[in-house]
């Protein structure tokens, strides 16, 4: 029962870990030439030397940009609590040059306790904006400007963006301007007149490397002696974990799943997975729990399909591809049982079946989603006549031909010359 208690509460400790990047990343923001200190450099020298600065956070969608923004802005606020306020807006709600700028002024009056209106004019907004960007600079407080999803605000006219990155020329202001895009040229969709208020800093963020992210999952993995977990739980937990990290088939479960994937948030949700079905009863981390992880992880639903699929629900998809092979793009169920025919003169197969029956295994299909209508007009149509596609991808079915156990050998002979002739 004790150890129960403690695996239970361990496993409440470990997800909470898993679901928190600011954790998460805080390893990675240690060396003193990473991204954070760079970042933090750049925002905390415009709150001292009370200068305007512009940068944009640039990498592919999983390396950290957003968490370690946040880390640097946690840690500034710390240090200069009265100095700094916030505004976050994200391109993919506030694109639209009126909507962004109604959120800077509703973001500024809930900061600074002032009434909002809503009826106010993209105008009167912009000159809020200004008026509060002088206002702060004057107090020797910094706004900073986050706007993530940034390639979506440089669509358009760009008012916002030049409203904004002009009212930073005045002398008075005191603000910092944080793009965040997974586009490594979002600068370069800026109109002239936009570019040349912009200070031009760019900080690229990679994917961590296969040693940092072992490093990563070791330590996201290990439990503290300060989790208030009793101390000889933690003890054999640690050792056993060192223990399963050293083993070789874990790594290379873990070396593949890097190579597909090697983002942070791809790691975090395969360690999520395992420590979910870690054994409560020993309250330990297995290598099973890691391997069910990474099957778990890359499930294919339509490969599982396939695998259970009937015999002649395998000769329709075949016959289907073929006919998508000679580039019949439309085609229907009469159609394909024309090349089902075919397949059965020119081979003599024993597995032929009724017109009605082989229209029950294409209902089945639909409903399976391995085919689908190709429009969805044809409501009142019979199905014979509507128009199909299929679903999978050339691989996908040779490869479920394979994993199928009641497959006829002749289907694969099919799909290995419609591969060779496509």
């Amino acid at each position: 029962m004790e150890t129960s208690s403690s695996a239970a509460e361990a496993l409440t400790f470990l997800r909470s870990r898993l679901c928190d990047p600011l954790f998460v990343f805080s390893l990675l923001s240690l060396p003193s030439d990473s991204n954070y200190s760079k970042l933090k450099f750049i925002i905390s020298g415009s709150v001292t030397e009370a200068c305007n600065n512009s940068v944009l956070l640039l990498g592919p969608r999983g390396c950290g940009k957003t968490a370690v923004l946040e880390l640097v802005l946690k840690d500034l606020l710390k240090e200069y609590p009265d100095m700094i306020s916030v505004i976050k807006l994200n391109g993919l709600l506030h694109s639209d040059d009126n909507c962004a700028i109604k959120e800077i002024a509703r973001q500024l009056c809930t900061d600074h306790q002032l009434m909002f209106s809503k009826m106010a004019s993209f105008d009167d907004n912009t000159q809020f904006m200004i008026a509060m960007l002088r206002e702060c600079g004057l107090a020797h407080k910094t706004i900073v400007f986050v706007l993530d999803e940034f390639d979506l605000f440089a669509q358009g006219k760009q008012r916002l963006l030049y409203s904004l990155l002009d009212a930073m020329q005045s002398v008075t202001s005191q603000a910092v301007v944080i793009g965040i895009s997974c586009r490594l040229d979002a600068d370069q969709l800026l109109e002239k007149r936009v570019r040349s208020r912009f200070s031009h800093r760019k900080l690229l963020f990679c994917p961590p490397s296969k040693e940092e992210l072992e490093r990563l999952l070791e330590y996201v993995l290990t439990l503290p002696e300060s989790s208030g977990l009793p101390q000889s739980y933690v003890l054999q937990y640690n050792n056993e974990l060192h223990k399963i990290l050293a083993d070789k088939k874990v790594k290379d479960t873990i070396n593949t799943l890097v190579d597909s994937d090697s983002t942070v948030y791809q790691l975090m949700r395969f360690l999520f997975l395992a420590v979910s079905s870690m054994n409560l009863k020993t309250g330990l981390l297995t290598t099973e729990s890691l391997t069910k992880a990474f099957v778990s992880l890359n499930r294919q639903p339509k490969l599982e399909f396939l695998k259970d699929c009937s015999v002649l629900e395998l000769y329709i998809l075949v016959c289907m591809k073929r006919l998508e092979t000679r580039e019949q793009n439309s085609y229907n169920f009469n159609a394909v049982m024309k090349e089902y025919k075919a397949i059965h003169d020119s081979f003599q197969t024993h597995d032929y079946y009724a017109r009605s029956v082989c229209l029950r295994g294409f209902e089945h299909l639909i409903q399976y989603e391995l085919i689908c209508y190709t429009d969805s007009r044809g409501h009142n149509q019979s199905i014979e006549f509507r128009p199909v596609k299929l679903l999978i991808a050339p691989y996908e079915l040779q490869q479920g031909l394979k994993l199928n156990e009641n497959c006829p050998s002749i289907l694969q002979k099919l799909m290995d010359q419609t591969g060779k002739r496509s």
